[in-house]
């Protein structure tokens, strides 16, 4: 993995450059942001450029030596992974649950690319409805580890996925390991709730903050890595507002904000025409689709709200839609307006608390159709 693979981020990137340069590699650090901003993608690079037997002559790793053809496929002994499992199907009540249980896996998602959420991984695993948790198994695997001297001769780096997953029992196992790492040991933390860890390992790693990739940068990588016309991923980019992730969701046609658009233009088009019939089948339809995607669903109709009502002023900067939402919202932007915006979001943001409190999603959904049609009908 080189820097130049890395999507934007052109800031951190040098400044982890300069940390080699000037002989001041933290031994702890964590690269925070939020999701789909490229923070595992800049540790893989980093962890790359340090073991890379030729980096020192250059800003990136050279891709070429032996160091470098492990790096292809994960396999350099001396690059730890350490991240959120289930504990395996069939295992026994004393098993001690580790990040080994699932390399194969871990490796088959980072020879898909080094951009991932944690529903990927969580699918990856076949985990169901299983929390991915990092026990504290985990830490005396990793004291082991790191007790063994670099192979190679160089540094041994240990990427921590999402440490603020960590059971406390195993955080206050690697606080200790933190605290004395081992000669020539490099923890880097790639995290995205920071607030969730505890703050005496917060205190002991130097945190870098990653941004939001720019809008720019996702633009050229849609058109040089997805061969994606100039006009369409200007379009992308903005949508995605400086997440990968996101962008790729985009232009993938079966992603689940599709489905979501239908069932916002029903919506929308039956409470029109107070049709309270095809409402009532609307709702049974939304119920079935089970909780976490009726809150998803739901953040995602305020967000139309929102778009349709800024589309009113003609100004394609503060608008951020797909050419399929824009497509709707010219003819139905004006049903979105100053004495309804308000009302209408309410109605949805009501919706995910009752959904989220375990309301009856049939009668959620129902009340909110009934609803819509009042607060989009003219006001006279």
């Amino acid at each position: 993995m080189k820097f130049k693979e890395v999507i934007g981020q052109e800031e951190a990137q040098q400044r982890l450059i300069q940390m080699v340069r000037e002989g001041r590699v933290p031994h702890a650090m964590m690269l925070c942001g939020p999701m789909g901003s490229g923070k595992m993608a800049l540790a893989l690079a980093f962890a790359s450029y340090l073991l890379c037997k030729n980096s020192r002559e250059s800003d990136d790793s050279c891709g070429s030596c032996p160091q470098c053809a492990m790096l292809r496929s994960w396999s350099h002994p001396d690059l730890l992974f350490t991240y959120p499992v289930i504990k395996p199907p069939g295992s026994s009540s004393d098993h001690k649950t580790v990040s080994d249980d699932y390399a194969r896996e871990w490796r088959e998602l980072l020879s898909e690319g080094p951009y991932f959420n944690m529903d990927q991984w969580l699918e990856k695993m076949n985990a169901g409805n299983q929390q991915a948790l990092i026990y504290v198994a985990e830490s005396e695997v990793l004291i082991r580890k790191l007790s063994i001297k670099s192979s190679q001769g160089g540094y041994k780096v240990n990427i921590i996925w999402l440490p603020e997953r960590m059971r406390e029992d195993c955080a206050n196992k690697m606080l200790k390991i933190i605290e004395e790492p081992p000669q020539q040991t490099v923890f880097i933390m790639v995290c995205e709730e920071p607030e969730r860890l505890l703050e005496t390992i917060r205190s002991r790693v130097q945190r870098i903050d990653i941004k939001r990739i720019d809008t720019s940068s996702i633009e050229k990588a849609l058109v040089d890595r997805r061969a994606i016309d100039s006009d369409m991923a200007h379009r992308i980019a903005r949508v995605a507002n400086g997440d990968w992730l996101k962008a790729l969701e985009e232009l993938d046609a079966s992603n689940e904000n599709h489905q979501f658009l239908d069932l916002f233009i029903l919506l929308m088009r039956q409470a029109y025409m107070r049709n309270v019939k095809e409402l009532r089948s609307w709702s049974e339809n939304v119920a079935a689709l089970g909780r976490e995607r009726q809150k998803r669903m739901l953040v995602y109709f305020q967000h139309l709200v929102r778009e349709n009502f800024m589309y009113n002023f003609h100004n394609p900067e503060l608008t951020y839609m797909t050419t399929a939402e824009e497509a709707f919202a010219r003819n139905f932007a004006r049903f979105i307006n100053e004495a309804n915006v308000i009302e209408i979001n309410d109605i949805f943001g009501t919706a995910i608390r009752d959904i989220g409190q375990n309301g009856n999603p049939k009668m959620v959904f129902y009340d909110l159709a009934i609803k819509t049609i009042v607060a989009i009908s003219p006001r006279g």
